[in-house]
């Protein structure tokens, strides 16, 4: 198989330069599900060395995120601010990001009301912690008394966008004073981007560790076959939403005659967001698909992608409405009025966009949050599902991924911000 050497980088590092990067993520994919068959999984040992191997994986992939995003947004802020798109670009992307939640818990709803799953048995589980929201400390991690700890928060990726985009916008007001700025922010831009290039590889081989953990999880899951029909539901929703219902907006309300072509590209963030369920470990991937395979320009890529993956959790809302019907209706017989239907559509809504600081989990969280503001003997029902928490998060994952695909391309195509790329030059 040819490769190349890379030399002329800080790192000397070989790269299968004949594999696009979605086969190499797919290649490692395979050989974690082998590997899970063949190594001692059930040793404790084992369980213990995997986890703290996932840990590094998922440390590897976020190392060089935060300055990536601080100063791509900078730079997209600038440059879209100085050519008057900052403010179109922003609420195209918001009102996107509006649209889908929306619609998400909507096709949610209406799909579990259509659907009768089974009834997941009644469970005695202790209630080990009550998950809480917090919007006050949300705000406050936003506006801390230094803009400069912004920086330091590794999970939330909002505050650094923030601080970021007041650099880029009230650069345009002095263009001569900040242009030595831009141009450190610009430069830095790209070696963060080059850095994060050699990261989003290294994936390709953490993603191995991944696979085994998620499959251990998987494996003891199987055992219990009641949350089957769940996982067939969501499996056939991630399957319709991406393969049909995102594509036929793209072709018809954006008359794009080759809509799957940012499916294929987006295969490996896809992949990436289903086997580790972190949003932040793919959002560097994403950014990467986004320029090198659809061809967004930076200074819209710079505030579609972070913008889609801190607020954008379309699927994480679909799959909160949809499980808590279930454990409602696990716990009753009676049919559910119109009022709790609203009220389940907007808190669901709602509660999708306080997610920016869960890069994992951030689903199940949601749905602990629901059934607590509920009450009505429901306060418990998350215990419900906590066993087949990780794939409702991974599931999740996915959609959020494909909405913040699809979504950074829908604005990038109205602001005519995509510079088109053959599929064959594809990375």
């Amino acid at each position: 198989m040819p490769s190349i050497i890379c030399l002329n980088t800080p790192f000397n590092y070989v790269i299968l330069s004949s594999m696009k990067i979605w086969f190499k993520y797919l290649l490692g994919i395979l050989l974690g599900i082998a590997s899970s068959f063949i190594l001692p999984v059930s040793s404790p040992g084992f369980i213990s060395g995997i986890t703290n191997c996932t840990e590094f994986a998922v440390r590897l992939g976020c190392y060089i995120l935060v300055p990536l995003v601080f100063s791509s947004t900078v730079i997209a802020s600038f440059k879209l601010g100085d050519t008057r798109q900052y403010n179109a670009v922003l609420l195209n992307t918001l009102a996107v990001i509006i649209v889908t939640s929306m619609a998400a818990t909507l096709l949610g709803l209406l799909l579990i009301m259509a659907i009768k799953l089974p009834r997941i048995p009644i469970t005695n589980a202790a209630v080990s912690s009550v998950a809480t929201l917090n919007i006050t400390d949300m705000l406050r991690s936003i506006f801390p008394f230094v803009s400069l700890s912004t920086l330091l928060n590794e999970n939330f990726m909002f505050p650094c966008f923030m601080f970021a985009s007041f650099i880029g916008c009230g650069s345009i007001l002095d263009r001569a004073a900040s242009k030595q700025v831009i141009q450190f922010f610009d430069s830095f831009s790209i070696v963060c981007y080059q850095i994060s290039v050699f990261f989003t590889e290294l994936i390709s081989i953490t993603i191995i560790a991944l696979t085994v953990h998620w499959m251990m999880e998987y494996r003891i899951l199987r055992v219990n076959t009641v949350f089957l029909p769940l996982i067939i539901l969501l499996l056939c929703i991630f399957i319709v939403v991406t393969v049909v219902i995102y594509p036929a907006v793209l072709y018809f309300v954006f008359h794009d005659h080759h809509p799957y072509r940012v499916l294929y590209a987006g295969i490996a963030p896809l992949l990436t967001a289903f086997f580790s369920g972190n949003t932040n470990l793919t959002l560097p991937v994403i950014i990467r698909v986004c320029k090198d395979n659809l061809g967004i320009r930076r200074r819209t890529n710079g505030i579609t992608a972070p913008l889609f993956s801190i607020l954008g959790r379309s699927g994480s809302a679909l799959i909160t409405s949809i499980c808590f019907v279930l454990i409602w209706r696990s716990y009753s017989n009676l049919s559910m009025a119109f009022s709790d239907i609203l009220w389940i559509t907007v808190t669901a809504f709602g509660l999708s966009f306080t997610l920016g600081n869960l890069p994992t989990g951030g689903t199940f969280f949601a749905l602990t949050v629901l059934c607590t503001m509920y009450g009505r003997g429901l306060e418990t029902g998350y215990l419900l599902l906590q066993p087949a928490a990780f794939i409702i998060s991974s599931f999740a994952a996915a959609l959020d991924t494909v909405t913040t695909l699809y979504g950074s391309y829908f604005v990038a195509a109205r602001m005519k911000q995509i510079r088109h790329k053959e599929i064959k030059h594809f990375i």
